[in-house]
């Protein structure tokens, strides 16, 4: 096994990630891994999915479990959006009736 980043082989193990897999750690660049990771990004398609049931109101939990995401990735996802969204609100004035 070597490092993904510098390719050194001096590798140590080093705890282990929630899901009981095995953690290393490079002794040269310290950089910590996993061997053969699973965990794959969020696709686009997904994010729109999340996105569009957000708007039909359907709490997170039900979201993460229908989309197969984690509840922490979801949450901040949501407050990214939130970060991003106009926060004014454009007000016209109409003219009251005589």
């Amino acid at each position: 096994m070597c490092c993904p980043r510098c390719y050194s082989s001096k590798i140590v193990k080093n705890g282990s990630i929630h899901t009981g897999k095995q953690k290393y750690m490079c002794k040269d660049c310290r950089r910590q891994f996993v061997e053969n990771p699973t965990n794959q990004p969020v696709s686009e398609e997904k994010k729109s999915l999340i996105n569009r049931l957000l708007m039909e109101k359907i709490p997170l939990a039900g979201i993460a479990r229908a989309v197969c995401v984690s509840e922490r990735w979801l949450q901040s996802h949501v407050n990214e959006r939130y970060e991003s969204a106009e926060t004014e609100v454009a007000v016209t004035v109409k003219k009251k009736a005589v």
